[in-house]
């Protein structure tokens, strides 16, 4: 192995972790060893564990408590999504991932979500993202306020699908773009384009209550389609 291609000190810690994670030495929920610890088990310098901690924080595998005491130190995230959030948002910024690409995706992830919800029985509970469906009826709310409880009434229903990978992904292309959809949307349109998006988020709804599958797989992919289309126009409905 050439000098070049030999992992930096850092990034052989990162794969330690990455292995204890694997094999279950560490879990969710569990602090790490201190970085004294993991420098001396490595043989690699404490700035090198921190820089690979930083790295697992900044992919919301972390959360991080100073301090001294029980609880303090650096905690493994059962739910980590801001890592997958901050590299579809950096992505697309970098003009990595065509917009278009990222509703493509949408697409395919949120019809999978809604033929499921719409096949099973019971009907899972849709609780949470009718919640938020009433907080969205608040005719006062900013458009970037509403477009924070469109994200989350969406990613609500993939969490009721039961399918947590599917939701991390949906909540980094969502938030990859919505910068795109504040710039592109008119603001002369705004009101009737809220009015719009509630009618059909309840009607998605209605169509998993309904157990129809073919139809709450129209109802999303025409719902995505003209959501984008009159935004950002980055795809045809």
């Amino acid at each position: 192995m050439s000098p070049q291609s030999e992992p930096r000190a850092w990034e052989h810690v990162l794969n330690h972790l990455e292995q204890m994670l694997v094999s279950g030495e560490l879990s969710p929920g569990q602090r790490l060893p201190g970085e004294r610890v993991l420098a001396a088990e490595l043989g690699v310098g404490r700035s090198s564990v921190r820089e690979a901690l930083r790295v697992m924080e900044a992919l919301g595998l972390l959360k991080s408590q100073t301090g001294s005491g029980p609880t303090s130190g650096a905690m493994i995230v059962s739910r980590p999504t801001g890592g997958m959030t901050m590299l579809m948002r950096m992505q697309v910024a970098a003009q990595n991932f065509p917009v278009a690409d990222v509703v493509q995706t949408r697409l395919v992830l949120e019809t999978e979500v809604m033929q499921l919800l719409a096949t099973r029985s019971p009907t899972p509970d849709l609780g949470n993202a009718e919640e938020l469906l009433d907080a969205m009826d608040d005719t006062a709310l900013e458009a970037n306020e509403f477009l924070v409880l469109d994200s989350q009434f969406h990613i609500a229903m993939a969490d009721a699908a039961g399918n947590q990978v599917i939701a991390a992904m949906m909540a980094g292309l969502r938030e990859s773009i919505e910068g795109y959809v504040l710039a592109g949307a008119p603001l002369a349109i705004w009101p009737t384009t809220c009015g719009r998006l509630r009618h059909e988020h309840r009607g998605l709804v209605e169509a998993v209550r309904a157990g129809d599958a073919e139809l709450a797989r129209r109802r999303i992919e025409g719902h995505i389609r003209g959501y984008y289309s009159e935004t950002i126009g980055a795809f045809d409905a």
